[in-house]
């Protein structure tokens, strides 16, 4: 029997690759998509759809739970899983977006972050050792250190001194959290912005502190696409290649595939769930804006392909309708639809990977979602 933190490569396709991770809660098949459940939830939805739609392992996010409802709270009623009726995997990111997010509202010292919070305002540390405990007490079965996320656009001198500072703030979380401790999974972030030999010394130092897993961080914010599989390719094959390989925060589906092709095993981002929220459906033929007038009378499924709820019960006119009534089911239908999308198409993927016709798979997905359409 495997323990956690096992990674077995399966099967690959040029960098393209498949693989199972061992969790406390379950192996994970890869490459692999994860539901934002950012507050405990995967918005509008419960656990048993996000089973019945496949999702492997969703993530949690350590800012929002520690302010609310409090990650000590949170360990006093069981940890996570137990709290919100997951059974699954669960990663948990260390809020160092969100934090760094803030703009004005943090100061950052070799000690960590300070911020003020979001809902009230009350002032707070995140220390490397501080995400650690938090997230320990969520009972993650995967952890993140704590890092700087580059804003796009900065220029060497800052990134190098970045740079440093996230390397001595894992070798913190990494002191704080031993391999292997209470089965919890712990993963190094790359930073470097966008220089190369940044990316590469990055990787170096992190591998040298020998972490569960490893994540490219500081991607997708504010990049072209072409700027971004540059660092994307380049990068991926720095990671060791008996370790789980995680790009964070890269959701749109010509995004996923290029991580792939790269080398990539596990993805998150909102867009699915956002995009849900906003009307803009993802199908095998192509996005639907639901809420556009040429669909107020057509009597045909979402996606006949699509095995979901939505797809299999209703017309595009009544979720248009609900869309356009504001009705709180019109957010479940098109949560549930989007997710099953992602799911299905991670799992066509990986079956595609598996029998050497990656390229032609992405080839085709790639002309239902041309790189001039917009996504996020």
């Amino acid at each position: 029997m495997n323990v956690p933190g096992t990674f077995i490569p399966g099967p690959g396709d040029g960098a393209a690759r498949t693989g199972r991770l061992t969790t406390a809660h379950g192996d994970v098949e890869t490459p692999v998509f994860m539901p934002v459940g950012t507050q405990g939830t995967v918005k509008s939805l419960c656990p048993t759809d996000l089973h019945d739609l496949g999702a492997q392992i969703i993530l949690g996010n350590t800012y929002h739970l520690y302010l609310r409802p409090g990650d000590e709270l949170v360990a006093k009623l069981g940890g996570l899983h137990r709290f919100m009726g997951w059974d699954g995997p669960i990663l948990t990111d260390s809020g160092g977006f969100q934090v760094f997010s803030l703009s004005g509202l943090r100061r950052i010292t070799e000690e960590g972050v300070t911020f003020s919070s979001h809902i009230d305002g009350s002032k707070h540390l995140f220390s490397p050792e501080k995400v650690i405990s938090i997230q320990r007490n969520l009972g993650s079965d995967i952890m993140m250190v704590l890092d700087e996320c580059v804003p796009f656009g900065a220029d060497r001198a800052y990134t190098e001194k970045s740079l440093a500072l996230t390397t001595r703030w894992a070798a913190r979380c990494r002191k704080a959290h031993p391999s292997g401790d209470r089965g919890q999974l712990l993963f190094g972030i790359v930073q470097g912005g966008f220089f190369k030999d940044l990316r590469a010394e990055s990787a170096r130092q992190l591998i040298d502190l020998d972490f569960e897993g490893y994540a490219l961080g500081g991607l997708s914010v504010g990049e072209s696409r072409a700027e971004m599989y540059d660092i994307l390719d380049d990068a991926t094959p720095l990671l060791p290649a008996d370790k789980p390989r995680y790009l964070m925060g890269v959701g749109a589906p010509r995004d996923l595939l290029a991580g792939m092709a790269a080398g990539i095993d596990m993805f998150d981002c909102v867009l699915p769930t956002r995009n849900a929220r906003n009307g803009t459906l993802f199908t095998t033929k192509g996005k639907v804006n639901i809420k556009r007038a040429e669909y107020r009378e057509d009597d045909s499924p979402l996606d006949p392909d699509c095995p979901c709820y939505a797809c299999r019960t209703f017309s595009k006119a009544y979720l248009r309708h609900l869309y356009i009534a504001r009705e709180l089911l019109s957010y479940r239908l098109n949560t549930l639809h989007n997710l099953t999308f992602f799911s299905q198409m991670m799992e066509r993927a990986r079956q595609a990977i598996r029998e050497g016709r990656f390229a032609a798979f992405r080839r085709e997905m790639e002309a239902v979602y041309p790189e001039n359409e917009e996504e996020a």
